[in-house]
């Protein structure tokens, strides 16, 4: 049977405040992409989430990004050292591994969130940053990576396994990237929309572009944001519709417990 691993950001909840419908998306996703603490997230929320996704058998990895609390990772931020920002992306991976390890559900991953994960989609220098941090921590992780980006191109440089990632509930520029989400539109929130560009991607092997392009595309992984309002409607009209279709949801790498 055909598979495809379905992801989620999440995690992303602090302290006193809640964001995304954690429990409810562990129940129709494969993979959860867990916030480190410098965007969202934080050390109880961390432990939470893992042992939620551990209770449904979901793999579970880094979600590393700039330090912005306050701009929930969204900011674009210049200036640092490399050597400092690699240190921040060291930390954050190193965390969540140990958590993880503490509570006997390995993660197997790490995707950087946000402003990070655009900028270094772009940017060769900041996406050899990435891959420098992953391979220092841990060289087995896979690294989630947009198709044509420089950090696909940077994690296969350095052998870094990569799973190439689409996403449901955002659209994309002819060059392959994200929209800004400046943009009118760049955020998907109608579930069916969602379902009809993500089956173009996997079943017909094409990115549908703003533009009108259709690039080609052999995805690993789907991403549904968690923040999204309309994730969770998303994320079960997904599984309908891929279901319907014989392609079964399953983690592109599965978690060895302790």
């Amino acid at each position: 049977m055909v598979t495809i691993d379905l992801n989620c950001d999440m995690g992303e909840s602090f302290g006193a405040y809640t964001i995304g419908d954690d429990e409810a998306m562990l129940e129709l996703i494969s993979t959860a992409n867990i916030a480190c603490g410098f965007h969202a997230g934080d050390p109880v929320v961390m432990r939470n989430t893992i042992l939620a996704a551990k209770a449904k058998g979901v793999a579970i990895g880094a979600h590393p990004s700039f330090m912005d609390l306050y701009g929930f990772g969204r900011r674009r931020i210049s200036g640092e050292r490399p050597e400092d920002l690699e240190a921040q992306i060291i930390y954050q991976i190193a965390a969540m591994q140990g958590m993880a390890s503490a509570l006997s559900w390995p993660m197997t991953h790490v995707k950087t969130h946000g402003s990070l994960g655009n900028m270094a989609a772009v940017d060769p220098e900041l996406a050899a940053v990435c891959v420098r941090a992953i391979k220092t921590v841990d060289p087995t992780l896979v690294f989630i990576t947009l198709p044509y980006s420089e950090t696909m191109k940077a994690a296969e440089r350095a052998g870094l396994r990569v799973a190439c990632e689409v996403y449901a509930d955002r659209t994309y520029d002819d060059n392959g990237m994200l929209t800004s989400r400046q943009m009118e539109g760049s955020v998907i929130h109608d579930p069916q929309q969602s379902v009809d560009q993500t089956l173009s991607m996997i079943r017909e092997g094409f990115i549908p572009t703003v533009g009108g392009s259709k690039l080609p595309v052999d995805a690993a992984t789907i991403c549904v944001h968690g923040d999204n309002p309309a994730s969770v409607a998303t994320a079960r009209a997904l599984r309908t519709a891929l279901a319907a279709h014989g392609i079964a949801v399953a983690p592109f790498a599965k978690p060895v417990s302790d």
